[in-house]
């Protein structure tokens, strides 16, 4: 059943939805073709430095990210089964991750090294009929991340812990958002033209201090023989 919304949900055309479990086979199925089979996953790494760096999960393609494309594409992987990551072509990780699920990996450089983070992106909106916003808060500092309409709409998210995300679905349609850090907010950013079934990522990074969101949206590498 539809809630009641106010009159400026109303005219923005949100509308949220509880966040359910989701699938390989479920929730993200729009974001590719041909269905990889029973037990895959899928991985993908997220730059949160202003600095680009070049980066690549098992045999996914190596791709730059920064910015202006702070993620890269979902790659995909056997589950429970050793992959590695490579950053600016040197090795950054073996790593596992469960069968069926979803992964960012926020990566940093730590002196000569490089650190990953996990985020689990398995959690998310099911109705095929709308978009899904994910929103991750990247900012080590920041005890408790939100995400608005701006300038002056509602709450989209609240409370989202450092290295987590939080994901709800609305209906496809414009708006600008700010995501913020207490009373630190980041810049507007203009949702592009999402369809139903797509799955935008929001990323807030910068500092506690001085925010700042990028977004971008989600899809996972073509699925062939490897």
């Amino acid at each position: 059943m539809i809630p009641r919304l106010s009159p400026t949900l109303l005219a923005l055309g949100l509308a949220l939805a509880a966040a359910g479990a989701a699938r390989a086979e479920g929730a993200f199925a729009q974001l590719y073709a041909a269905r990889p089979p029973a037990g895959s996953s899928f991985v993908r790494i997220v730059n949160p430095e202003s600095a680009p760096m070049r980066a690549q999960v098992a045999g996914g393609p190596a791709q730059d990210i920064g910015p202006s494309k702070p993620a890269t594409t979902y790659a995909i992987v056997k589950g429970d089964q050793e992959f590695k990551v490579q950053v600016d072509g040197k090795p950054a990780g073996a790593l596992q991750v469960a069968p069926d699920s979803f992964t960012t990996l926020v990566a940093r450089r730590d002196g000569g090294k490089v650190t990953l983070a996990r985020i689990d992106d398995s959690g998310g909106a099911q109705d095929a009929l709308k978009a899904e916003l994910r929103f991750y808060n990247l900012i080590p500092g920041c005890a408790g991340a939100a995400l608005k309409v701006s300038p002056q709409g509602p709450t989209l998210f609240d409370d989202i812990k450092p290295q987590t995300a939080a994901a709800r679905a609305i209906n496809p349609v414009r708006a600008s958002l700010a995501g913020a850090c207490g009373a630190a907010a980041s810049a507007e950013l203009a949702l592009p033209a999402l369809q139903p079934g797509d799955h935008y990522s929001l990323f807030l990074g910068g500092t506690a201090a001085v925010p700042t969101l990028t977004g971008q949206v989600s899809a996972t590498d073509p699925y062939g023989n490897k």
